[in-house]
């Protein structure tokens, strides 16, 4: 009995908490990912800095640049700075507020009665501090939300980081492959331009017929129109790779260097690791891991203001009949303490709990939905590369027929041992296999890409304990 003081004391000073256990979804992870990539099985895991492994210095500088002047991350960021500022404002809770004030007045009034005037003049200062006893942990818990948001506000940062080199990094492909297209067209319009040559020395020389001379010319006016639109197609994502950096279309040097050939980039391996290691790798989930832990934390805050709140308050006043001065002051001090209980409020108080609790059961199934859908985009990634890694090869051989039969269809063309049809025939398949390994070797570096950025990009939980341990691996 002798200790019932001292315990209420500390109980009163130090608060209670009503800040209950983050909640985790009820989802097992399994062991191995279904879907596979080609040597990925000794590959390493991204890297911080992962779009180095493709081997252009051009996108390297490009993905850089976005870091600086990408409005998108630069907005994020100035969020980041306000959840700080936020949390700095709650924190100051903890601590007494001082209030200094001070006032100096004359007045004059006369009496209609006696005609007699009377003048007032006064000047005082004061100086008042008051506190709130954080007792039932309402303030610490605003504190524990804050701090909460200010991660979640980080790793959203990171996520948004992740995103734009991304996508600078696969509107940078679209651009090489847009201009790889181009080049392939106009190539094939100068092989039909000579074909057409021929076949118009031949019509001069009766050998061959107006309508041969006419399907050429067609196929030569069909080559012409294919440019335009890539063209166009080029500069557009050209521009878009300004925006995306923070340049004004046109104006950026560095966009306006001649394009790499796409053929010419590396193209990495990646090794996926395990799925339960994904928790720890992505920043979205991390962000919604914290954005649980401030619910968490805000349902505190809303039971404690089911309970009485404290207040402590003090103030110091001199006071002079002068005015601007303090000459012979009287002076006074005051002290007082209050206490509010909330009697009837016709369930406002309860209402706010329930609906924390609601918003806290809404983030969870928003967080085992991230986690989901992270495991979807792996895995879609994966089976991409594996299936556009076997195309592309398959195309290559494809190439070096379609490059063969051209050849022989023109030389027997010139021979007369073949009509022009075999020759035009052959035109439009090698056009078509180019553009389609084109096409391909873009869907290859873009799978890479996505590859990347479902895995995290390399980005690692600080505190790995944070993660659930309840998400646990089937069979484990």
């Amino acid at each position: 009995m002798k200790r019932l003081p001292a315990l209420a004391c500390a109980v009163f000073f130090t608060g209670c908490s009503f800040i209950g256990p983050v909640a985790r979804p009820d989802l097992a992870l399994p062991s191995q990912w279904s879907e596979t990539a080609p040597g990925d099985s000794a590959a390493a895991p991204p890297s911080p800095d992962w779009w180095h492994g493709f081997g252009s210095p051009q996108l390297d500088a490009m993905i850089a640049d976005a870091f600086v002047g990408s409005p998108d991350l630069r907005a994020q960021a100035e969020r980041v700075i306000q959840a700080e500022l936020t949390l700095r404002a709650t924190n100051s809770s903890l601590f007494p507020g001082l209030n200094l004030s001070g006032n100096s007045g004359w007045s004059r009034s006369v009496s209609g009665d006696t005609s007699a005037v009377e003048e007032r003049k006064s000047s005082s200062l004061g100086l008042s501090a008051s506190y709130e006893l954080d007792l039932w942990g309402r303030v610490s818990a605003s504190i524990a939300s804050d701090k909460a948001k200010l991660a979640a506000s980080r790793h959203d940062y990171d996520s948004a980081r992740l995103s734009l080199a991304a996508s600078v990094a696969a509107t940078y492909f679209q651009y090489l492959a847009g201009f790889e297209r181009l080049s392939i067209a106009r190539e094939n319009l100068a092989i039909a331009e000579r074909v057409f040559k021929v076949v118009e020395a031949r019509h001069r020389h009766g050998a061959a017929s107006s309508l041969d001379l006419s399907r050429q010319k067609t196929t030569v006016l069909s080559q012409r129109a294919q440019i335009e639109p890539l063209e166009v197609q080029v500069r557009q994502t050209r521009s878009a790779l300004d925006i995306l950096r923070g340049h004004p279309p046109g104006v950026d040097p560095l966009s306006q260097q001649p394009a790499a050939p796409i053929a010419t980039l590396a193209i990495p391996a990646i090794g996926p690791g395990l799925p339960s290691e994904l928790l720890l790798r992505r920043p979205d989930i991390a962000s919604a891991e914290a954005q649980l832990a401030a619910a968490a934390a805000n349902i505190g805050a809303a039971r404690a203001e089911l309970f009485p709140s404290i207040s402590l308050s003090a103030g110091g006043d001199l006071t002079s009949g002068f005015l601007l001065s303090l000459a012979s002051p009287s002076s006074s001090v005051s002290l007082t303490g209050k206490l509010v209980q909330t009697i009837f409020d016709a369930g406002r108080l309860n209402a706010l709990v329930d609906s924390a609790r609601s918003r806290e059961r809404e983030l969870l199934e928003t967080y085992r939905k991230t986690i989901l859908t992270s495991l979807k985009e792996v895995e879609d990634a994966l089976s991409n590369t594996a299936r556009d890694t076997s195309q592309e090869e398959a195309q290559v051989q494809i190439l070096a027929e379609a490059e063969r039969s051209l050849h022989l269809a023109e030389l027997r063309y010139r021979e007369g041992a073949d009509d022009l049809l075999s020759v035009l025939e052959a035109q439009r398949t090698r056009f078509s296999v180019q553009d389609q390994l084109a096409q391909l070797r873009l869907a290859r570096l873009t799978d890479a890409v996505n590859l990347y950025k479902a895995l995290g990009g390399g980005w690692k939980a600080e505190d790995e304990a944070a993660v659930t341990t309840a998400i646990a691996p089937q069979g484990q």
